[in-house]
């Protein structure tokens, strides 16, 4: 691959909050970094397998890696609010049930990725593009049952503020990326199915790292992390009512963006409109990751705002070059770009309003939020300007500017009519904690066994143990 450029189309939009604003910009940049690789020589531009990767890596947005995420967050109100109880078994309890979550709804998603290839004919896309994608999604089936563990895993670790250790994993694994790309690619000559494989095989690495990382480091004792107990075959229901709303939240967003390459599969010149959104959704991947982190932090540099504007109109002419020699590949892109900037404009209130809804464990509003903004406003004018008013491309990323900045207004509404102290009380009610007079929340730092308040009236208990009761509270 000595002439080659690399492109990395990112499998995951939204970048996790893993403690402090600095592990959490490490951490996203490494995962960010690992994504699916495909290799372009510039002497020969191959829009066929570029814009087959940017398809079957939508389509396993759409319907694989969304859902999964999306089911993986209902976990995470719980084991925050676990951890700052002092409820410490139930994190374990919650891994053990989000994995078997995931690992049965798997099950329906491969199906559907083995049959990609009539799927895409059958939506009309071009059978070049179907059958690239088809080689790229049956070699990515391994991967479901590995995302099925890796989300549990970064989400105990996460809400345990565990940091450093989860950005060292991901980066050392993603450091073996190139190489194992390098082998699978180029001297095995797999192609395209061997960046699947090789993706596949990184999340491997991680998942087996992140694993030896929680055993060698004891951290499994006091949690049973690693001890799997027939308790987590019970009191589904609880997680169940966060997993859901948390995946439609999730979901919306993400099924937005990937149905917009499918769209460009329609438009004029398909194979490269395609391409160049796959250019184009790693690029908003980037730009992402530093107001997405920093948004989680206690505070964020006004000047952040800026950035996604700035890099985007700057770089507009000399971007796709770093995936491409096609002209008119080119041209798209940069064509783009000054929209693009726009839109992540739009991104850092809106990641912070989402992590504010979904630390308060409020997903039901977020969902609502984002079909209001994505599809009852977004999608009819991106679908009205690309081929109704002759915009084609261009329309597509106006309508994608107008969802964002709906999104904000109704973001910023929501929370700014929320009453904080009834939040307080009702997390002091979901998690048993005592409460001081001012109505905080204390006993954080107690010991489990000794100090611990038992759960409120109206959690239920699973068992005879006082720290494995599950949320049926969070019925809203």
């Amino acid at each position: 691959m000595t002439s080659s450029h690399l492109l990395s189309l990112s499998s995951s939009k939204a970048a996790d909050d893993d403690g402090g604003a600095g592990g959490r910009v490490a951490d996203s940049k490494a995962r960010a970094a690992h994504p699916h690789i495909l290799g372009l020589r510039r002497d020969q531009p191959r829009r066929p397998p570029l814009a087959g990767g940017a398809l079957a890596i939508g389509f396993a947005n759409i319907t694989g890696y969304s859902v999964l995420s999306g089911l993986a967050m209902g976990m995470e109100p719980i084991c925050g609010q676990a951890f700052g109880a002092q409820r410490h078994r139930l994190l374990g309890l919650a891994l053990h049930r989000t994995v078997l979550l995931l690992l049965f709804a798997s099950l329906p998603i491969a199906l559907l990725w083995f049959y990609i290839r009539p799927i895409l004919l059958l939506l009309g896309q071009d059978p070049a593009l179907a059958a690239a994608a088809s080689a790229y999604l049956h070699a990515s089936l391994p991967d479901l049952l590995l995302q099925s563990f890796l989300h549990p895993l970064r989400i105990y670790l996460r809400t345990q503020c565990i940091t450093l250790p989860l950005t060292a994993c991901a980066a050392f694994s993603i450091s073996l990326h190139l190489p194992i790309n390098y082998l699978l690619v180029s001297v095995l000559r797999l192609g395209i199915g061997g960046v699947a494989l090789a993706s596949v095989w990184t999340n491997l690495n991680l998942v087996v790292f992140l694993v030896a990382y929680i055993y060698l480091s004891g951290l499994h004792r006091n949690t049973s992390g690693l001890s799997f107990s027939a308790e987590c075959f019970k009191g589904w229901w609880s997680l169940l009512n966060l997993a859901v709303p948390s995946c439609v939240s999730v979901c919306l967003e993400w099924w937005w963006y990937e149905i917009m390459i499918i769209l460009c599969g329609l438009l004029l010149n398909p194979q490269a409109t395609v391409a160049s959104m796959g250019i184009l959704i790693q690029t908003t991947s980037l730009i992402y990751i530093f107001p997405s982190s920093l948004s989680f932090g206690v505070s964020t540099p006004s000047c952040s705002v800026s950035l996604p504007l700035g890099f985007a109109v700057s770089v507009r002419h000399v971007w796709a070059t770093m995936f491409t020699a096609d002209s008119t590949i080119l041209g798209l892109t940069s064509s783009v770009l000054p929209i693009l900037g726009m839109c992540e404009l739009g991104n850092c209130p809106q990641t912070t309003g989402c992590g504010v809804l979904r630390g308060s464990a409020r997903p039901r509003l977020g969902a609502n939020v984002n079909l209001g903004s994505f599809y009852a406003i977004g999608m009819p004018v991106a679908v009205g300007f690309a081929f109704c008013s002759g915009l084609d491309f261009k329309g597509l990323w106006l309508g994608l500017l107008s969802a964002q900045a709906a999104c904000v207004v109704l973001m910023i509404a929501v929370i700014r009519r929320t009453d904080w102290e009834a939040q307080t009380e009702r997390a002091q009610q979901l998690t048993g904690a005592p409460s001081d007079d001012s109505g905080a929340i204390v006993g954080c730092g107690g010991n489990q066994k000794d100090g611990a308040s038992p759960p409120p009236k109206d959690v239920e208990m699973d068992g005879d143990e006082t720290d494995s009761y599950t949320y049926d509270t969070y019925n809203y």
